[in-house]
């Protein structure tokens, strides 16, 4: 396969609320908000209208509604559920590994207990009270059952779509309340849903390699380039000619494709990172994991028409878009990708249900297609409201020490101690962030793009080749959302980190990626507890 190392390609990743997981103390900065400057917000930065979602440009399209956003969240698919079945055959290689409710919970997937029907709820409700065995919970251990779920729209983010099943925004970015069970591990649950928070232990690279084609993702899985170098976690890359066997060995291999990660980029190297929350939108932005996206109308745009359904890269407008990226390099990517999808039988492609609009390489249409504006604008109205979970308090006395060490630190340099103002729209710059950061060029590409260039580790193998400087922005690393950490075990977008109290431990080494430590094992105590407290209502 061909090196995609001279490729660029749109941030697929959430906002920035991904890569960083918490303060970047040491600063001078004592400001609690986001600087004494009242620098530029993030939105007001790129010009985003996001409180209504109205940044669609129509003047037919109303303002976006809420509740029909939530249903776009959960359950639209814009055609790709042609792509998972007919492609990827999601639904035929969960019935031939037979897979049981048990297996999904075990997988992290979680279900939505009101959508379960009633004699299956009845029956669950007595299974989960057992040790789980086939013969004292038979219901959950019945692929048959789990095929039944699918249909009731049971299975968050899995949405059937007559003889198809697709998938939608909750299957990455939605938990719920627990309320009828919790498998052990933080894994999967049953309860009523709740959208945005991030399913910590989902394992997505498994749930891909259960396809009956996996080789149909090839765009986003980790390649061999031509003199044998692969970037990524797995010794070695796959190839156009590699076997399911072998592309189902890369998905379903923790080491490789981490619990709680998501590959969003077709670039050819390994690089998943930590799926990030999508909530309280409002106050992200920029958007994708390299700040390239400032309208999440044109991220999600972009999600549906280049990663939810793959083969839309072999369109004209898509193969446009990458000859543009890539030259020679984006065109053999696509002819192999072509042998592959013609190799295992895939037809009628693209699946994506989008209008030609704009040119092909525009962040807005970067294939040349966009879906229904006026659904997009709701999913923004939706995503923009949605509530982030309560921080969680349980020592009032060692927050408040926790969040003056945050201010006296200069962790506000960067980040806010009032959650529900907006993140600035700066980016840190890649040697400010990791000052170890000493990558080798491994290709250069026209102004403003900055070279391909990668470092050794895996911190920056998201920006290897994404970053904002298409926009003329810098690589580095958009600042996230403080939310929802008490119910995070893994820090940094590589999961490089686990837990808060080893981010700040200095034994991590002054060039390592976020070095911005609390020497005191008592401080770091104060500043997790703080952390951890972090919501909205945070000032």
């Amino acid at each position: 396969m061909v090196s995609l190392h001279h490729l660029r390609f749109p941030a697929l990743a959430l906002s920035g609320a991904a890569l960083l997981a918490a303060a970047a103390c040491g600063s001078t900065n004592t400001s609690t908000t986001a600087s004494a400057d009242s620098p530029t917000t993030a939105h007001e930065a790129v010009g985003d209208t996001t409180k209504t979602g109205a940044t669609a440009t129509s003047a037919a399209l109303r303002p976006g509604s809420v509740e029909a956003g939530r249903d776009v969240y959960r359950f639209e698919t814009f055609g790709t559920e042609g792509f998972w079945t007919n492609a990827v055959r999601m639904p035929q290689g969960m019935a031939q590994a037979k897979l049981t409710v048990l297996d999904a919970l075990k997988a992290g997937v979680s279900f939505d207990v009101d959508a379960i029907p009633a004699d299956l709820k009845t029956a669950f409700m007595s299974e989960v009270r057992t040790d789980l065995s086939p013969g004292k919970a038979p219901r959950l251990n019945d692929p048959a059952v789990m095929t039944q779920l699918v249909k009731a729209n049971a299975v968050i983010g899995m949405v059937p779509k007559g003889n198809m099943v697709g998938v939608s925004c909750s299957l990455c970015h939605g938990i719920t309340d627990k309320s009828m069970f919790a498998l052990s591990g933080d894994r999967g649950t049953i309860g009523k849903r709740i959208d945005g928070p991030t399913p910590h232990q989902l394992n997505v690279g498994k749930l891909l390699a259960t396809g009956a084609n996996t080789r149909a993702l090839m765009p986003v899985a980790q390649l061999q380039n031509p003199d044998g170098s692969t970037i990524g976690r797995a010794p070695k890359g796959l190839t156009a000619n590699s076997t399911e066997a072998e592309f189902d060995a890369y998905f379903s291999n923790p080491k490789y494709y981490p619990l709680g990660m998501f590959d969003d980029s077709p670039d050819g190297n390994g690089n998943p990172v930590h799926i990030a929350p999508f909530f309280r939108q409002d106050l992200a932005a920029p958007y994708g994991s390299s700040g390239q996206n400032g309208d999440l109308n044109d991220f999600n745009n972009t999600v549906y028409t280049a990663l939810f359904d793959q083969t839309n890269l072999t369109t004209p407008g898509g193969a446009t878009f990458i000859h543009i990226l890539g030259g020679t390099a984006g065109d053999s990517l696509i002819a192999g990708y072509k042998r592959v999808l013609a190799a295992t039988g895939v037809q009628g492609i693209p699946f994506v249900t989008a209008h030609m609009q704009g040119k092909a390489g525009e962040l807005a249409t970067p294939t040349g297609k966009r879906v229904d504006e006026q659904k997009l604008r709701d999913l923004q109205a939706y995503l923009n409201q949605l509530p982030a979970p309560k921080g969680v308090v349980t020592d009032a006395a060692l927050v408040a020490k926790g969040r003056a060490l945050f201010v006296s630190q200069n962790c506000t340099q960067c980040h806010n101690t009032n959650q529900g103002q907006p993140v600035q729209s700066r980016l840190i710059p890649m040697n400010v962030i990791w000052p170890g950061y000493a990558p080798k060029v491994i290709a250069m590409r026209q102004p403003p793009l900055s070279p391909i260039q990668n470092a050794p580790g895996t911190f920056d193998d998201k920006m290897i080749v994404v970053d904002a400087s298409p926009g003329g922005g810098i690589r580095g690393n958009a600042l996230p959302l403080l939310l929802d950490l008490a119910r995070k075990p893994v820090f940094l977008h590589d999961d490089e980190v686990k837990g808060l109290d080893a981010l700040f431990d200095p034994k991590r080494g002054a060039k390592a990626p976020h070095p911005f430590y609390v020497v005191a094992p008592a401080d770091r105590a104060a500043l997790v507890a703080y952390m951890k407290s972090l919501d909205t209502d945070s000032k």
